[in-house]
């Protein structure tokens, strides 16, 4: 089952998180209000291994990815990878919780 990588250009990547943010903006203003504060998370060496189910969900925590992106903010040069993980379950429920 092994198959060539998906290669995402980062630009493309870039140009369509902009639009997707552009959109919820039209419609929701510059604040977006979560809801929900409480998500379940599938450990990184789970989350890809289909042909296994994921053995030990986690908890995650919507204001705790923010804080982890709000320090990102405030200290760029601390980038880490994982950043985008966090990114993602605030994109996640941002896009779930929208509309249209």
């Amino acid at each position: 089952m092994a198959s060539e990588p998906l290669r995402i250009p980062l630009d493309q990547l870039r140009q369509a998180f902009d639009a997707a943010l552009r959109h919820v903006e039209a419609s929701a203003g510059h604040t977006v209000a979560l809801e929900e504060e409480y998500f379940w998370s599938v450990p990184g060496d789970e989350l890809y291994d289909l042909l296994n189910e994921p053995k030990s969900l986690t908890i995650g925590q919507l204001s705790e990815s923010w804080q982890h992106l709000e320090d990102l903010l405030a200290d760029q040069d601390r980038a880490l990878g994982y950043h985008l993980v966090w990114l993602a379950d605030i994109i996640r429920a941002i896009g779930q919780d929208s509309t249209g």
